[in-house]
């Protein structure tokens, strides 16, 4: 080295003309070197605690001189702003992961896997508990997440239980790594160095804690890192407490849906029943159509069917539904009235300030000598078919008000024997109304729905109704319809039946 100025002293002390570079700064005299065999690519290096770019000035001797600028607060920018990228990108891959699961358990999975490879040598999802039992979803970097549960005394962790309760955090240096009990360590994890214990803030209430370890060897959490922690379970959190409002809500709706459908047919005291369900939308699952059967406890008749249709579609008219039918078996002591029931109906609609209203028919099933007798009475509905056993259809005459509308409502009340191989028909204008067919826009009809139960001489009443379901689904193909239902009821050929399991009137369970 031939020459070093003022500023040069200072950063290399001791280093005068005459000295070897190298002895002053070694990566400095490698920059040396590969600028003298060809290479003019920018250097850069450190001094002590700083960081320098190392520039080359030529001269026509052959000489270079080597100027060292000071980028010590530049590459401290340009390195915060790379980890702001990251954590940016972080974030926002865990609300795009998280936010499209709503599955408590599969947001659990996510928040430990992404913290544990991002953000910790290990990490445990605690979701609120019952007493001392924690669900708990635990995850090593590059691992596979671990669901378990697990009874825990969360004062053990400091800070843990305030976390669940959705307290802001203990800072990390607060707490002893080597306190940690043994549930909260990974097999063969190693000795724990640092330990970050934060809330998961869910929407009104925690969506539990999230705990990250960092092995001994590795450098203690800074305040920076436990910030960015807490806006990490912020996202986290409000995803998992999304998702478990989301199941609670479903299984809400699951139990109250599953009352509202309606219920499984099968024989009873020898009478074969069979039904169908559709309602007008495919995403829903109940509608405003509907049919039931009854024990009946006393006189003449063994059984009441009812079929009705709700004016409107979708939850609003399932809720409706729900009520009809609960009036109408709190009416069953008098069901062999079927006047008196319909009136009482119409009274309890007409008092509930309601635009909704219902038609519906009731028919007394009995077993008879003949076969099987049926009493119907319409209630605005449209009037039930019966198939005899050489194919002849014939309309029930009955007839009477819808319910729900007017203060008194009138019907009549039709009696069918129904021979063996012989069914009856209720069912809703869902069928008959429905638009389709080869071009799209013609409507079923009834003479339509004349020709396929005419089709139905002698079978079942299970092959009646998949039948005539059958042949309606496929004229509406892809189109829109109204909710539909039917129920058919058959007089089985050969000897009388009792019902499954017993002996007697036999017993219905829906």
């Amino acid at each position: 080295m031939s020459a070093v100025n003022t500023a040069a002293e200072r950063l290399f002390p001791g280093l005068l003309p005459g000295t070897p570079l190298r002895e002053g700064s070694a990566w400095l005299a490698d920059a040396h070197d590969g600028y003298a065999a060809g290479v003019r690519e920018p250097v850069s290096g450190t001094i002590g605690q700083r960081s320098f770019e190392a520039h080359a000035a030529p001269h026509a001797d052959g000489s270079v001189t080597w100027w060292l600028v000071d980028s010590t607060d530049l590459d401290l920018a340009r390195e915060q702003l790379r980890v702001e990228r990251e954590r940016t990108a972080l974030l926002s891959k865990v609300s795009s992961a998280l936010l499209t699961s709503l599955n408590p358990d599969r947001c659990r999975q996510l928040t430990a896997q992404l913290a544990a490879d991002h953000l910790a040598d290990a990490a445990l999802v605690i979701a609120p508990g019952s007493g001392r039992e924690f669900p708990v979803t635990r995850c090593t970097r590059g691992g596979t997440p671990v669901h378990d549960r697990l009874v825990i005394d969360a004062d053990e962790v400091a800070g843990l239980a305030e976390a669940l309760q959705g307290f802001p955090p203990v800072p990390s240096r607060w707490i002893d790594p080597g306190s940690a009990p043994g549930w909260l360590v990974p097999e063969e994890f190693g000795e724990i160095g640092s330990i970050v214990v934060t809330p998961l803030p869910g929407h009104g209430v925690p969506a539990g804690a999230l705990v990250l370890l960092r092995r001994s060897r590795h450098q203690a959490y800074t305040e920076d890192e436990e910030v960015f922690a807490r806006l990490f379970a912020a996202r986290a959190g409000s995803a998992m407490s999304a998702a478990r409002l989301f199941a609670a809500q479903a299984s809400i709706t699951d139990i109250l849906t599953r009352d509202l459908l309606p219920p499984v047919l099968r024989q009873v005291d020898g009478v074969e029943f069979a039904g169908r369900y559709r309602p007008a939308s495919d995403t829903e699952r109940v509608g405003g159509d509907f049919y039931d059967l009854h024990p009946v406890t006393s006189g003449p008749d063994d059984l009441l069917a009812v079929l009705g249709d709700v004016c409107g579609k979708g939850l609003e008219a399932a809720v409706m539904t729900g009520k009809v039918r609960g009036v109408v078996q709190a009416l069953l002591p008098m069901s062999e009235d079927h006047s008196r029931v319909l009136s009482l109906l119409n009274d309890a609609l007409l008092s509930r300030h309601s635009t909704r209203f219902v038609t519906l028919v009731l028919a007394s099933v009995a077993r008879s000598t003949a076969g099987v007798r049926l009493r119907l009475t319409s209630g605005g509905h449209l009037p039930p078919l019966v198939v005899r056993a050489n194919g002849v259809v014939e309309e029930v005459p009955t007839s009477g008000t819808l319910i729900g509308v007017l203060p008194t409502i009138s019907s009549t009340t039709a009696e069918v024997v129904l021979a063996p191989g012989e069914t009856c028909l209720l069912y809703t204008d869902g069928i008959t109304e429905a638009f389709g067919g080869p071009l799209g826009g013609e409507m079923f009809g009834e003479q339509r729905l004349r020709d396929v139960l005419a089709s139905c001489a002698g079978m079942p009443a299970e092959a009646v109704a998949e039948h005539v379901h059958m042949v309606a689904a496929e004229w509406i193909g892809d189109g829109g319809h109204d909710d539909i239902a039917l129920l058919a009821i058959t007089a089985p050929r050969g000897q009388h039946l009792t019902a499954v399991g017993g002996h007697g009137r036999g017993r219905y369970t829906p």
